[in-house]
């Protein structure tokens, strides 16, 4: 590949010229400005931006830590991240935690060493709930699930009002012995059962069953298989991510209980198959992209101007109902 120097040999000019033509600064004439980049592109050179940002103590790189790119929340999240980042010149250093803090800590480490100008952050529970001995000098946004302490630019929804909205659609629809799968491993969890118990307790009734599971598909299968072999079933399971749904799915399924009519199912997230599996399944629906674009924005702002206020971003979902979830009061 050529080298600066090679750039430079050809355009007749120092080094430092053709650093200071591809930074884009002035007092560079017109005509070396022309000599430089028409070598740029006779000789196709692309700069070194590793070894720039070890230099200048910035890449432009953005960082994108996930905790679980299967999730289809999360691929739309990192869609529109890369979407925007793309606009304005940035490429993604993407890390996937699996939901554990070694894993993420080495993650975050790694961002560090390759100074990634800023972060887009969606922590694990130990890291939500000790933010601040994360130590993380880079301009951060943290998405989907809040901390408890320490300064940052936050984008979330408000899991609890979801939660409750499709608590309250379910006992609406005559359901009285709902179950409720979260996620063990997020403070989302935690908030969603909030709204869950709130929309119930306003019905004068209590759950049937809560279980909190990692967030893969097998949990909810085998959780979901247990809960219909029990006395008395649920006649309707929540489940507040879209691969717990899934698997609840998949185990009503092999079960042989008929939805709705034997069991209401309903969950967060909408996917490519919520509304194509039969029947139709009612769910939240979480403005990804608009959070990814969100969150991308406001750590374009933070790089721009350090010193602005931090700002706490708070979306709400859409309650898509679908016939997973009909079913007469009475029946």
């Amino acid at each position: 590949m050529p080298s600066i120097k090679d750039v430079a040999r050809a355009a007749g000019v120092s080094t430092a010229t053709v650093s200071r033509v591809l930074a884009d600064k002035p007092y560079v004439s017109p005509e070396m400005r022309r000599r430089v980049l028409e070598a740029v592109e006779r000789l196709g050179y692309r700069p070194n931006l590793v070894a720039r940002g070890l230099r200048a103590q910035q890449t432009n790189t953005i960082g994108l830590l996930v905790s679980d790119i299967r999730n289809p929340y999360f691929t739309d999240v990192s869609r529109a991240v890369e979407d925007l980042a793309y606009e304005h010149g940035f490429t993604l250093f993407l890390g996937n935690t699996d939901e554990n803090p070694q894993k993420e800590a080495l993650y975050l480490q790694s961002m560090r060493d390759h100074n990634v100008a800023g972060l887009i952050f969606s922590p694990t529970r130990h890291a939500s709930e000790h933010f601040t001995k994360l130590n993380l000098t880079i301009p951060t946004v943290v998405i989907d699930r809040a901390v408890r302490e320490g300064d940052v630019d936050m984008v979330l929804i408000d899991n609890i009002e979801a939660a409750y909205r499709l608590t309250h659609h379910l006992l609406e629809q005559g359901y009285t012995r709902l179950v409720g799968l979260f996620g063990e491993t997020s403070v989302t969890g935690r908030e969603r059962q909030r709204g869950f118990e709130k929309a119930l307790r306003e019905h004068n009734l209590a759950p049937l069953q809560m279980r909190f599971l990692p967030p893969y598909i097998q949990a909810g299968y085998e959780a979901t298989r247990a809960l219909l072999q029990a006395q008395p079933p649920p006649d309707a399971i929540l489940a507040t991510n879209s691969l717990l749904l899934a698997g609840a799915l998949k185990a009503i399924r092999e079960a042989g209980f008929p939805i709705p009519e034997a069991i209401g199912l309903a969950g967060f997230d909408e996917t490519t198959w919520t509304p194509l599996v039969d029947p139709p399944l009612t769910v939240i629906a979480q403005p990804t992209y608009e959070i990814g674009r969100m969150a991308m924005r406001m750590l374009l702002e933070r790089l721009e101007n350090p010193d602005l206020p931090y700002r706490q971003v708070i979306l709400k979902g859409q309650l898509l109902v679908r016939r997973s979830t009909q079913r007469r009061p009475g029946v």
